[in-house]
């Protein structure tokens, strides 16, 4: 049983925006459910392969889960500064939970920002439920960044994501 992670091809685009969807809405992460906005963003994977690296776990050309890694700002960045990697929208399919995708796919945007020139950290945004996630992060070395957490939709004030950085 190898997993691989590469490049998402654009054949695989709607496979992995509909693991991520599903990923987020069967987790209860999106406040509104089937009509929130964000889910949109979630499915458009081509829209993020165009701005960014998006990556997936596959086996046997099954995709199990992917991540969308930020190298060094533009459009997909949300917290980055100068020097920054992020990491975007990471998600295992459920039937592929607990078998170490989730960790893989961090590993995988880690080793690539260690490879970015000039790259000095990386960081991610999370919400604050995403326990088995924040137990991969802190597991990989990455540390809490209070002062670094934020709201994405400023007008609704229950909305806040915590933020992790890994000093390279």
């Amino acid at each position: 049983m190898d997993i691989a992670i590469r490049p998402a091809d654009p054949t695989e685009y709607e496979t992995l925006g509909d693991i991520t969807a599903q990923a987020y809405l069967q987790d209860g992460l999106l406040d509104f459910g089937e009509s929130d906005a964000y889910l949109g963003e979630l499915r458009n994977v081509a829209k993020r392969a165009a701005a960014a690296e998006v990556l997936v776990a596959a086996e046997n050309d099954r995709i199990l889960g992917g991540v969308t890694f930020v190298p060094s700002g533009g459009p997909m960045a949300d917290i980055a500064r100068p020097g920054e990697a992020e990491i975007r929208m990471l998600a295992v399919a459920h039937e592929a939970r607990g078998r170490g995708i989730g960790e893989t796919l961090v590993r995988a945007c880690v080793d690539r920002a260690r490879t970015t020139h000039g790259c000095t950290g990386i960081v991610l945004s999370t919400q604050r439920t995403m326990h088995a996630a924040h137990r991969i992060y802190e597991r990989l070395g990455f540390t809490r960044t209070p002062d670094r957490d934020w709201n994405p939709v400023p007008h609704l004030d229950d909305i806040t994501l915590i933020t992790y950085e890994l000093t390279l």
